[in-house]
């Protein structure tokens, strides 16, 4: 895939500039074929536009910029509904987003816009590369992505660590205007994003009917009390009118 560097790229809706984000030349089929919403008027961008709408009551409501996506284990959707939440998102005009790869065991954001990142977040965090070298714009105007580009050991404690205060601290000043949409790992199975929650404003909940058991759901909503819950998104479920949200 073909990767252009660019030294800035100006957004007038929201009045700012981003410096050395890599624009990355998306396939629309390949989307698609990767069940990212590419928009029109079809269910699952519909579901999504619905979706957008009750978060940014409960964010604006607030002031908040900050979100967490979480699921209670593996190949709930969490993954890829934070990415459709995000892209629905930036299509809301007083809106940019980021949205950053934070599931440090099994990074995969980038996979679905079909890119391999040469620098990812855990580069920025232990190695000290610049944030800036890692983002990249997908094509979709208001997006910004920070990826992760392999898994990364002791990824609790990282979480935790002073780099990653300063990085979150970073990239939650720096614009305004911005929303933040954190994809972390499942609750069960590390502490991971236990670890990582109280660095956010609010958590939404991925669950995929059929796929996690009613203790395990309980085990994580345990885990999670005290953060900001703010909904759950029903994933996958055989109900006709909830089967994309």
């Amino acid at each position: 895939m073909m990767v252009t560097q660019i030294d800035s790229v100006n957004k007038p809706r929201a009045g700012i500039q981003y410096t050395q984000t890599q624009v990355v030349p998306v396939n629309q089929h390949r989307l698609k074929a990767n069940r990212v919403i590419t928009g029109g008027k079809d269910p699952a961008s519909t579901a999504y536009k619905i979706l957008r709408t009750q978060v940014l009551q409960k964010l604006n409501a607030k002031k908040q910029n900050t979100l967490a996506i979480v699921s209670a284990v593996p190949d709930e959707g969490k993954t890829l509904t934070a990415i459709n939440l995000s892209i629905s998102l930036a299509k809301e005009l007083r809106h940019t987003v980021l949205l950053a790869d934070f599931d440090l065991g099994r990074p995969s954001v980038h996979r679905y816009f079909d890119y391999v990142p040469e620098v990812g977040l855990g580069d920025c965090l232990l190695h000290g590369a610049p944030l800036s070298s890692a983002l990249f714009t997908p094509s979709i105007d208001g997006l910004v992505i920070l990826p992760n580009r392999e898994s990364i050991s002791d990824s609790s404690e990282l979480l935790t660590s002073p780099a990653m205060q300063n990085l979150v601290n970073d990239i939650k000043s720096r614009y305004d205007s911005r929303l933040i949409v954190f994809d972390l790992p499942p609750l069960l199975g590390t502490d991971d994003a236990v670890a990582f929650l109280p660095y956010v404003d609010a958590v939404l909940f991925v669950i995929r009917e059929g796929r996690v058991k009613r203790d395990q759901l309980a085990r994580a909503m345990d885990l999670v009390q005290g953060s900001r819950v703010i909904g759950t998104v029903l994933n996958a479920s055989d109900d006709a009118l909830t089967s994309y949200y």
